[in-house]
């Protein structure tokens, strides 16, 4: 039984009404596109550009004037926050299809940085912020995006207040395997781990050797399987969660 993205792609397809470039679009219709008429899409699309980022790249400069705002279509992008003598914290990630930036605001205060290879479907600044003025169902999908990165900002803080650190690293893990792939119905997952250690480290509060120690602690019991340092395969997705629910 195809899911319902998938028959929406095919219906696509068919519709001459749709931009050609948005028929087969990775995040056309969990992403904020997927609130646009087909006249709306074909207004976007003129003024739209697809870019590709290597990782480590910059997306976005903490502290600058915002001159496009996109739609992440794979990989994923670590938000970071430049303190004041130079030194820099990861304080979220972002993946498909989430948007990128923030409308109506003179200029970023967080950087983006691709943590992966990242695939982004970019426009100006202007027209997305007209769209959203003309168009309530997509002001209501960028809110709810909102709200869900402020809920999971909110359980982060928990996370790196509360949680031992084999808490912290289950959690973690946990949050790459069910965003990776958000419509899984598999139990499992399998992913590349999209931080490096040192990111990691970063991102958790903790040392780069106790993050080692703690992955290989989960490896041990057969709560995660680990090959080339990078590869992950959660053989029970339930069973991570709780190892970053109770260490």
């Amino acid at each position: 039984m195809p899911i319902p993205g998938e028959t929406l792609q095919r219906q696509d397809i068919h519709n001459s009404q749709v931009p050609v470039v948005c028929r087969a679009c990775e995040a056309r219709h969990r992403g904020i596109c997927g609130t646009l008429t087909p006249e709306q899409l074909t207004l976007l699309s003129r003024h739209a550009s697809r870019q590709t980022f290597s990782p480590d790249q910059e997306l976005i400069a903490s502290g600058t004037s915002a001159h496009r705002h996109g739609a992440i279509l794979s990989g994923v992008v670590k938000l970071t926050k430049l303190l004041g003598d130079g030194r820099q914290q990861i304080v979220g990630l972002q993946f498909a299809p989430d948007f990128l930036g923030r409308p109506f605001k003179r200029q970023s205060e967080v950087g983006a940085q691709a943590a992966t290879d990242v695939k982004v479907c970019s426009f100006p600044k202007s027209t997305i912020e007209d769209l959203i003025r003309r168009s309530p169902d997509l002001e209501h999908r960028l809110h709810e995006q909102t709200l869900k990165e402020l809920d999971e900002a909110r359980d982060w803080m928990l996370t790196l207040g509360r949680k031992s650190a084999s808490e912290k690293v289950a959690s973690f893990l946990y949050l790459i395997a069910t965003h990776i792939d958000p419509e899984r119905a598999d139990p499992t997952a399998r992913f590349e781990l999209p931080l490096k250690r040192a990111d990691i480290a970063d991102f958790l509060g903790l040392t780069i050797e106790t993050v080692s120690r703690q992955l290989t602690k989960l490896r041990k019991a057969g709560i995660v399987e680990i090959e080339n340092n990078r590869s992950v395969v959660v053989p029970d997705l339930e069973r991570l969660r709780q190892a970053g629910a109770s260490g």
